[in-house]
């Protein structure tokens, strides 16, 4: 059973905490700051493995968690780096972040991989903070959490050419005359209701053939899980579009599936396309073959005549499918030289938005969510440096400007101030 799609959560492992720590030894009455820096955490990798063929295994277990960054301690001892994790997937997944839609990463070679949570980043300990006008500071950092998210997974087949049509117009019959596959065959529509994957060889030249199931019209929307199987043809180099004979009207079906492939992507319009008159084994449809054939002709499409059952014109199917192979370029993107990639735009660091929320204050930001979450509140210095942050960043100006009053409550990422208490 093909199973193409899948819902994950994966989350980042969280970063240690740093230590704060004095050196105390004997005959050393003066010892300075000596605290470790917590160690980073663990990141969540998806890699593309070419044993998996299917997402199944996602059913057993979707929650991914890296591990945790180890605390510092004293004596400038830093903490162990948490582990990493990796998600593996079939070749052709394609990672999408189920909250906004957004692309991650589409994995297309083996051993390809993609950063999708990314650690926190190991809090420092006070050992990092000695300055000349601060000898002994007394905090340190807690460790940065890790990036959190739920991935949605979509496995899109590679194969270099796909058979479209309409249902029962004999595509699993091409595709088990001419490969070792074996899909369900039957005289009645919606028969496939997976696609199949088969390996052609013709000629010494070997290719990868789709079954596509049957497509209807409103496929592109949904109809008849049409939405599900299109998107498995994206990837194909070629299209054999098989016309059912026996069809009361085999070009109206042809026009039909030509535009469900536009509304779903205009880009599939533009694909190579190979039409094949099937079927021509009974003696009715070989009559009507001549007026068909002159019905595509006038529409600036050649046809050729077949019959999946008995292979009647299908080697010469095989050798246009290979010319038409060797005619279109490789279109499926390569590994570049950094395999650890990710596609969301990571947005600039030192910006911020405030936003009024009821009674509250919202202040979003990567940066300053970042230091919030990182911020030891126990220490009180801490608070202080957490203060000089916002007005070196101007936050506190652009939230006085906007209205905030001491007393008001302030929210950074998952940490509540009331203003003017750090004031001090």
């Amino acid at each position: 059973m093909l199973v193409d799609e899948a819902r994950i959560y994966v989350k980042g492992g969280d970063g240690g905490d740093g230590c704060m720590s004095f050196r105390r030894e004997k005959f050393v009455p003066l010892g300075g700051p000596n605290g470790g820096h917590g160690g980073h955490g663990g990141s969540v990798y998806v890699v593309a493995d070419p044993r998996l063929n299917t997402l199944i295994h996602f059913r057993r277990r979707i929650h991914f968690k890296a591990g945790h960054g180890e605390h510092g301690r004293g004596k400038d001892q830093h903490g162990r780096k948490g582990e990493d994790v990796e998600v593996r997937v079939p070749l052709g997944t394609v990672v999408y972040d189920d909250a906004t839609g957004e692309v991650l990463a589409d994995l297309t070679m083996p051993g390809q991989r993609a950063l999708v949570a990314a650690g926190g980043r190991g809090g420092r300990g006070n050992a990092a903070f000695k300055s000349p006008t601060n000898q002994a500071p007394r905090f340190a950092e807690r460790g940065e959490p890790g990036v959190e998210r739920w991935l949605r997974l979509e496995l899109k087949l590679i194969a270099d050419v796909g058979i479209v049509g309409v249902p029962n117009a004999g595509k699993s019959t091409l595709l088990a005359r001419v490969t070792a596959a074996r899909p369900k065959i039957a005289d009645y529509p919606f028969t496939t209701l997976e696609p199949q994957l088969g390996v052609v060889v013709v000629d010494h030249r070997d290719f990868v053939l789709a079954d596509i199931p049957g497509l209807i019209e409103g496929a592109h929307s949904g109809a008849g899980l049409g939405d599900r199987f299109l998107r498995h043809i994206e990837r194909c180099r070629v299209l054999i579009h098989l016309l059912n004979g026996l069809s009361p009207d085999p070009i109206g079906d042809w026009e039909a599936i030509n535009q469900e492939l536009e509304l779903f992507n205009p880009l599939l319009a533009d694909k190579a396309q190979i039409v094949a008159f099937n079927k021509m084994d009974l003696p009715e449809v070989r009559e009507r073959w001549p007026q068909v054939r002159r019905a595509l002709a006038a529409r600036g499409a050649e046809a050729l005549a077949i019959s999946a059952a008995t292979g009647e014109g299908v080697h010469e199917l095989l050798k246009r499918a290979v010319e038409r192979l060797d005619e279109q370029p490789a279109t499926l993107p390569l590994a570049s030289a950094d395999a650890e990639r990710i596609y969301r735009p990571t947005p600039a660091e030192m910006e911020f938005t405030i936003e009024r929320e009821g009674e509250r204050w919202r202040v979003r930001g990567q940066r300053i969510e970042r230091v919030t979450a990182m911020t030891n509140w126990s220490y009180y210095e801490a608070a202080q440096r957490f203060q000089r942050i916002l007005e070196a960043m101007g936050i506190s100006a652009a939230l006085e400007e906007a209205g905030v009053r001491e007393g008001d409550t302030v929210v950074i990422g998952d940490t509540e101030l009331i203003w003017g208490e750090q004031e001090e």
